[in-house]
């Protein structure tokens, strides 16, 4: 009959993921005739408990490549912008977010700019990202354990080994 053991270890108690639109604008100090090209790099993130869900804190410099002066100059203009986002996580087995709990934030999607637009002067960029969360805590497990198994192999000196110096061949007849 088995008895069984409650082991404590660490363990993903929770997991998911969402994708994120974002709208961001800045008014760059030339008027644009037209934007050539759109890229966001430095995406750096972290996550911690807040009340029970996880906070999200990002940031992210977005480059913008536009012509001015009627198409005759070019410029790139860099503009850092932050996030903040507040994630319900779904946790598994009644388990609980505490402070103890490790948050690992991933970028599943890097940011990326999937319209841009000059709108009265002013770059309107419209930014996607998807990030995935895991909690990292406390739980537990029950394993079998079985209580007279010995997996143990004998080991046997070669001083109780009997030697036999004559085989006596008629032994079975």
């Amino acid at each position: 009959m088995a008895n069984y053991k409650e082991i404590v270890t660490k363990a993903v108690i929770g997991k998911a993921k969402k994708t994120n639109q974002m709208h961001f604008s800045f008014t760059p100090d030339e008027s644009v005739d037209t934007v050539l090209g759109c890229w966001v790099i430095n995406h750096n993130f972290s996550g911690k408990n807040e009340s029970g869900k996880v906070g999200v804190t990002g940031s992210f410099d977005v480059n913008v490549w536009y012509a001015y002066d009627n198409d005759t100059k070019t410029k790139v203009n860099t503009k850092k912008f932050g996030y903040n986002e507040l994630l319900n996580v779904p946790l598994k087995d009644e388990a609980t977010l505490t402070n103890s709990s490790e948050i690992i934030v991933r970028s599943l999607k890097q940011p990326s700019v999937i319209n841009v637009s000059v709108v009265d002067g002013n770059i309107v960029l419209d930014i996607e990202k998807e990030l995935g969360v895991e909690i990292v805590g406390d739980t537990k497990i029950k394993v079998p354990v079985e209580d007279d198994f010995d997996d143990y192999e004998e080991i046997v000196d070669e001083q109780d080994v009997e030697n036999i110096d004559e085989v006596n061949e008629d032994y079975l007849s």
